[in-house]
């Protein structure tokens, strides 16, 4: 496929060149800061060209084990081209002016990938992109356990040649045509995660948190909790979200927002320093503490609304719905925890995983799941598209196994694991489907193919959801059982009026029954294109 040519080999190569310059984290962010714009927090903003990642054009090279089983066109043409591309790539960064920096990933005694990102500077304002991915992880430690792990990006490259080559097996990664830095920090954690599976290890799209919290016996309780979530579901808002935890000791320490490593004692290893999040609508009030974190003077933005005299603007998407900011750990202040792992689950009072879905229909706001329906809930990995997303499909339902568009390699294997998982711990583990949409939208199909809201959601909004993380850490709840879905939901939650997220109040039972029924319908559909999954997590779609 490669026609004989050694990316391993091509990478290890550059290390040494004569035209590749090794720089320290002093001059990398001095010479990518000449090209940003100063805001108003005294940090820089910078501007890409292109400002999402290129799934359409990632391409997994490699064993049977690791190649994508369904192929689009632009894919299929990538990898009848790749011996000619290679060949192209090895003669360019040959010539062309690098810039390489090094860094490890995670802060554990078992796996730290050791991370090596080569960027072309034929651009010369392309430096930011080295200097912004060395800020999401550890100064490099040569002593620490972990594979080696290649990532060569040239920005430059023709636009119509675009494309993301991964070599999974062999520890590189090639973007060609983009400047966007979600490929650099996606690049190595999707490569991480397949090499962690072959260390028996879980890599999963997932923030973690430590909660501390007092019941209504007064007694204090300390979980761990994985939150798993598509783009715009809210995962990084709630992973770095305090929930209102007032009470006396009570409080969170964020750990992660994006990747971890799990383990089978329930264990998570981190993975970053500094976290990559959407700015979009960014809150002060609602999300006080991403707020706080991204207008530091250490963060660092991209695609962001700033004016001439540096004010900055989170709520203008003129140049896109996805401006980012890289910032620090260190800022979420006494909200950050000292590690970055969470600790095996026999050593808290349990881990909570929290699948979050955005739905604007019939699915309660929160429901308690038993083991099958918590796998089921992972192999789902459920949301809706927005209108901004794809017009076209906007309502309709979106699945992507673990909520992670990265996984390399068996699926249903990853469901299997997770459900083992949650198997051996069933006393200490508890899971629940989080939902951030709202209830009573109703949507027609127009003429051209797209979609139009007749009326719009009763939106559930970021205080509601943080009230039902701390009713659910605060053991307040009462549960009793849902009628379409076998879940448990709540009786009351403190804070929150349920009446406003009754179906009832929307819909009659009829529209009721059918939109569920249509969902469960869905599932099973879904469910029909795994072959491997244990029967039992295939039987919780029955319900």
């Amino acid at each position: 496929m490669t026609g004989g040519i050694d990316v391993r080999d091509i990478a290890s190569r550059l290390y040494h060149q004569h035209n590749v310059e090794h720089l320290s984290d002093a001059a990398v962010k001095e010479r990518a800061e000449r090209y940003g714009q100063l805001t108003e927090f005294g940090n820089y903003n910078f501007i890409s060209s292109v400002r999402n990642r290129s799934s359409a054009v990632t391409v997994y090279i490699g064993s049977e084990a690791v190649r994508q089983r369904k192929l689009n066109d632009d894919q299929k043409r990538i990898i009848a081209e790749l011996p000619n591309t290679l060949r192209m790539v090895q003669r360019y960064i040959n010539r062309a002016p690098i810039v390489c920096i090094e860094r490890t990933m995670g802060d554990n005694s078992e796996f730290n990938p050791h991370c090596t990102i080569y960027v072309s500077t034929q651009r010369r304002d392309a430096v930011h992109i080295a200097y912004m991915w060395g800020e999401t992880l550890f100064p490099y430690r040569p002593t620490a356990p972990g594979p080696d792990m290649t990532l060569i990006h040239v920005p430059e490259w023709q636009e119509r040649h675009r494309q993301i080559l991964v070599f999974p097996e062999e520890g590189v990664t090639l973007v060609l045509g983009s400047d966007y830095v979600g490929e650099d920090k996606k690049g190595f954690l999707r490569m991480a995660m397949w090499w962690a599976k072959q260390e028996e290890k879980l890599g999963v799209h997932s923030g973690s948190k430590i909660l501390r919290a007092v019941d209504p016996e007064g007694k204090m309780h300390r979980y761990g909790m994985l939150l798993f979530g598509l783009s715009a579901t809210g995962k990084t808002t709630h992973s770095c979200h305090d929930h209102g935890l007032g009470h006396d000791n009570e409080g969170v320490e964020v750990v992660q927002d994006d990747v971890c490593f799990v383990c089978k004692d329930g264990s998570a290893l981190g993975t970053e320093r500094g976290f990559y999040l959407k700015t979009e609508g960014l809150d002060p009030h609602s999300q006080r503490l991403l707020y706080n974190s991204t207008i530091e003077r250490s963060s660092i933005l991209e695609n962001v609304m700033v004016d001439g005299n540096g004010r900055v603007d989170f709520h203008d998407e003129t140049l896109t719905s996805n401006g980012r900011c890289v910032i620090q750990m260190s800022t979420l202040a006494r909200s950050v925890s000292e590690r970055i792992n969470l600790p095996p689950v026999d050593e808290t009072d349990g881990l909570l995983l929290m699948f979050i879905t955005r739905r604007n229909t019939v699915l309660p706001m929160v429901s308690k799941l038993n083991a099958e329906q918590a796998a089921l809930a992972f192999v789902l990995g459920e949301s809706v598209e927005s209108s901004a997303g794809d017009p076209q499909r906007a309502g309709e339902s979106v699945r992507v196994v673990g909520t992670n568009p990265f996984i390399i390699g068996d699926e249903a294997a990853e469901a299997n694991w997770i459900y083992d998982m949650i198997k051996r711990h069933e006393d200490k583990i508890e899971a629940y489907l989080i939902n951030t949409g709202g209830v009573g939208e109703v949507r027609v199909r127009e003429p051209d193919g797209t979609s139009r809201v007749k009326r719009e959601v009763s939106r559930i909004q970021i205080p509601e959801t943080s009230a039902v993380f701390r009713a659910i850490v605060r053991n307040e709840i009462e549960w009793i059982k849902e009628p379409h879905f076998e879940t448990l939901v709540p009786k009351h939650i403190e804070g929150i009026d349920l009446r406003k997220f009754d179906p009832h109040a929307y819909y009659s039972q009829q529209e009721i029954d059918d939109y569920a029924d249509q969902l469960k319908r869905e599932r099973r559909e879904y469910l029909e294109g795994f072959t491997d999954l244990e029967p039992d997590i295939v039987s919780a779609s029955a319900a």
